[in-house]
């Protein structure tokens, strides 16, 4: 290690140095877009302070870009300071330029560049760089190659005295760049935004290499330009264009000039678009003019709402109901916007909040009073927001630890991880639960036990089943996520081959049963119709009977009372004495041992369950009988059916 630190060890970085040791200080290092948007918006200020109306940009075969625009030329004289002439200044100091005086007879008012290494990073980055001013009938020239100049600027020719402007071509230097070559589409998507931006002007883009040549004037400005952009969406309300700017000895505490251009639309389903430019700066990470906008508008909306008593009860709107579905292009003009980064992708100017906000507020609550039918759209829009974000607020969401979901604790899971064997039993209460634990073979079935009854889940929404324990454990238990009917889902991660509901066979075990099953065709229904789903069928009566003749004593179980009468008219042809026999009425699962629930609703062999199925088929029938079986608002159609098949139902008094 090294370990000598003395004054030699201090570095004085001059020129264009401290660029090429930290480029991504500077510019955006993907690819050279960046560098080359610097030289593009030098063309677009002028054009914004009135002096350009042409802007060329070229692509060339070689991978250089050139940029030229009619503006005012860069100075060609020699800089006092510096003893060398204006544009070598430009392209060879940091944070030297013409756009930080933005008092009295400033140069620029408003402009993009803030801090004067634009330019300065474009040559730093690049091979060469070759800038051509147009300015005072003559033509001039200079040349730089890697950052250095070549030599120093020359009148290389005449030009009448009318034609101004500059000219400048960059060679990137690929070794800067993770992409070496600028991104056309990129650089064709920022040229068309800024014809926008720039009412009156005309901005061309030539691909040398296929001679296509597209050039932009947008007369209509934000408007046309956000129409283009949502040509394939339904809008909800027409497109709003307004703007306002700070006018002189206003006492806006603004200054004159400043303020924002923004068209506005709603739209109720599709893609939004969100542009936003401070200075013709595209500003993709937003800011405090977007937070402008936003305050404004929300503000402008919740004040109509409330006005003409369009809010439900029980439905308070915030900021991002009103925003979620707003579709944008702002454009503002601040007098010296402070960017966060060198790149510029976000204003922080705190004072563009209150700029932006109080620019729009006026003129859009105005719009809202004059527009009542697209307003009362707006506030339905923001209202249907609200109303799912406020379901979403519910939303419970499936308990987990680090990436994978936590097995619930109650559940006594098989040694097997084979989902094509393994069985899952749904056990009411932890008393048969108990019994199935030690009764079950611990191989390849797991015992999940349920307490009391399920949840009614026929009319409770996804997003809310996990705010409930018991069907919260059961489907992470088996692995499968909730979801609707219509759903595609992946059963991949189903852990079991079977799950039983075992539940008793008296009335409330029916009803259990019912609970479960709702459950599963209403939120599982892939599962069910995979034929996963069982229901146990545990005996209701056992019937212990004495050994006669040659036969030992036996244990004949009868699933009900239909059942039991024909077992006693069996042994009543068997010849054995009436009344040898005992008969024995189960209350619950709870009462058997774990031998005799294995015998009669564990063992694959000797067991009894029925496969519960659906089709596509029967999907409307079946969904309807739920509906007025267990849907909430069906009691007076529940009743008129019971009252109809009264008489079929036999009572388990």
């Amino acid at each position: 290690m090294a370990t000598t630190y003395n004054e030699s060890s201090f570095k004085v970085l001059r020129g264009l140095d401290p660029v090429r040791q930290r480029p991504g200080m500077y510019t955006n290092l993907e690819s050279p877009n960046h560098i080359i948007a610097e030289v593009v918006d030098n063309a677009c200020d002028e054009a914004l302070a009135g002096f350009a109306k042409n802007i060329h940009v070229t692509a060339h075969a070689d991978g250089s870009v050139s940029v030229s625009d009619d503006g005012r030329g860069i100075p060609v004289g020699i800089h006092a300071e510096e003893g060398r002439s204006v544009v070598e200044v430009a392209y060879t100091v940091l944070h030297a330029g013409g756009k930080f005086d933005k008092e009295g007879d400033g140069a620029y008012k408003f402009a993009g560049g803030l801090h004067g290494v634009g330019v300065a990073v474009t040559n730093a980055l690049s091979n060469k760089v070759e800038v051509t001013v147009y300015r005072d009938g003559g033509q001039h020239s200079v040349r730089f190659v890697d950052g250095g100049v070549e030599a120093p600027l020359a009148k290389t020719g005449t030009c009448p005295k009318k034609q101004t402007g500059t000219t400048v071509r960059a060679w990137p230097n690929a070794k800067y760049f993770d992409t070496p070559n600028v991104n056309l589409a990129q650089l064709e998507f920022s040229l068309r935004s800024k014809a926008v931006l720039l009412p009156g002007a005309t901005i061309t883009f030539t691909l040398e290499k296929t001679g296509e040549t597209k050039s932009w004037t947008y007369p209509d400005g934000l408007r046309g330009y956000l129409a283009e952009a949502l040509a394939e969406f339904e809008l909800a309300t027409p497109i709003l264009l307004q703007e306002k700017f700070t006018r002189k000895n206003e006492g806006s505490g603004f200054a004159e000039g400043e303020g924002a251009t923004w068209a506005l639309t709603w739209s109720a389903e599709g893609n939004v678009v969100r542009e936003s430019y401070v200075n013709l700066i595209p500003t993709p990470a937003g800011g405090t003019h977007e937070a402008g906008l936003r305050d404004g508008v929300f503000n402008s909306v919740k004040s109509f709402a409330e006005i003409h008593g369009l809010l439900p009860k029980g439905v308070k709107l915030v900021a991002e109901d009103v925003f979620s579905r707003l579709s944008f292009v702002l454009s503002a003009k601040v007098l010296d916007p402070q960017f966060q980064g060198q790149t510029k992708e976000k204003l922080v100017s705190r004072e563009a909040l209150r700029l932006v906000s109080s620019m729009l507020k006026d003129p859009l609550d105005l719009w809202l009073n004059e527009h009542l039918e697209p307003a009362k759209k707006i506030v339905e829009l923001a209202i249907q927001q609200a109303q799912a974000r406020m379901r979403s607020a519910q939303k419970v969401e499936k308990k987990k630890g680090s990436s994978v979901a936590v097995l619930p604790g109650k559940l006594t899971d098989c040694s097997s991880s084979d989902p094509t064997r393994t069985e899952l039993f749904l056990v009411e209460g932890d008393s048969a639960g108990g019994s199935a634990k030690q009764g079950r073979n611990k191989e390849f079935q797991a015992v999940l036990p349920l307490r009391g009854k399920v949840l009614n889940t026929f009319e409770v929404e996804k997003d809310r089943l996990f705010a409930n324990n018991e069907i919260h454990d059961i489907a992470v238990a088996i692995g499968v996520d909730p979801h609707a009917p219509g759903d595609t889902v992946d059963l991949s991660g189903l852990r079991y081959n079977a799950i039983l509901i075992m539940a008793d066979a008296d009335v409330d075990g029916s009803h259990i049963s019912t609970l479960l099953l709702t459950l599963f065709y209403r939120h599982f229904y892939r599962v069910v119709e995979a034929g996963k789903i069982y229901i146990a069928q545990p005996p209701l009566f056992r019937v212990d009977v004495p050994a006669h003749g040659k036969k030992q004593a036996s244990k004949i179980y009868a699933l009900n009372e239909a059942e039991l009468n024909s077992t006693i008219d069996r042994l009543r042809k068997e010849k054995i004495r009436e009344g040898s026999w005992s008969i024995s009425r189960f209350k619950g699962l709870g009462e058997m041992s774990p031998e005799q629930l294995w015998d009669t609703t564990l063992n694959p062999d000797t067991r009894r369950a029925l496969c519960v199925k659906a089709d596509s088929a029967s999907f409307k029938a079946t969904m309807s009988i739920f509906n007025m079986l267990m849907g909430k608002q069906e009691a007076s159609t529940r009743r008129a059916w019971l009252e109809y098949h009264g008489n079929e139902v036999e009572a388990d008094i």
